[in-house]
């Protein structure tokens, strides 16, 4: 019963039932009361009520669901917002204090599985070439290099780019640039 009320099929079959019930009451009252027009007004004014209260009520059910939907939508947003802008701050911290610790490397792999519910695809292939990068250069060493602060902000970078075409990408295309710039311009910003 609640799958007919979302779907709104509840309000279509009592509008389709006040319409065609309208007509053969108003075919039944017309001849009934030829003798006095005031009541076929009344009548006429009943039924345009009831039509004009499921109408409102259908177009009130569907502009509920939808804004409920653009609500769930902001929330997604925001969480994905957050969780992109703690691995960044994570990796700052990380390569500012030069050393790198067990709690560290734990908290990156804690990364790992939150973007793993929020992230697009090509956001997790990045961060795992990200990963494999910090792996390779750092990790074993456990100490962040000048030459490592360029590889990994080179690194950081790329995957900044896939993070801001899942966060805004739709009004990166509206804007009138293509990703191949937005790309070459911050792949450049972390040289």
């Amino acid at each position: 019963m609640q799958k007919w009320f979302e779907d709104n099929k509840i309000m279509m079959l009592l509008s389709a039932f006040v319409f065609i019930g309208g007509y053969f009451f108003l075919r039944l009252a017309y001849h009934m009361t030829d003798n006095m027009p005031f009541t076929q007004e009344i009548v006429l004014i009943i039924l345009g009520t009831l039509a004009t209260i499921l109408i409102t009520a259908l177009l009130l059910n569907k502009q509920t669901t939808v804004e409920l939907a653009k609500e769930q939508s902001i929330k997604f947003i925001e969480l994905k917002t957050e969780t992109y802008q703690n691995l960044i701050n994570t990796i700052e911290e990380m390569v500012l204090h030069k050393d790198i610790s067990a709690e560290d490397l734990i908290r990156l792999k804690f990364h790992t599985h939150r973007l793993a519910i929020f992230a697009s695809p090509a956001v997790l292939r990045e961060y795992e070439h990200f990963l494999n990068i910090f792996n390779e250069m750092i990790a074993k060493d456990r100490h962040v290099s000048l030459e490592d602060e360029d590889v990994l902000a080179e690194a950081l970078a790329k995957l900044t780019v896939y993070i801001r075409a899942d966060l805004v990408g739709e009004l990166d295309a509206e804007s009138g640039h293509s990703a191949q710039e937005i790309r070459e311009q911050i792949i450049a910003n972390a040289k």
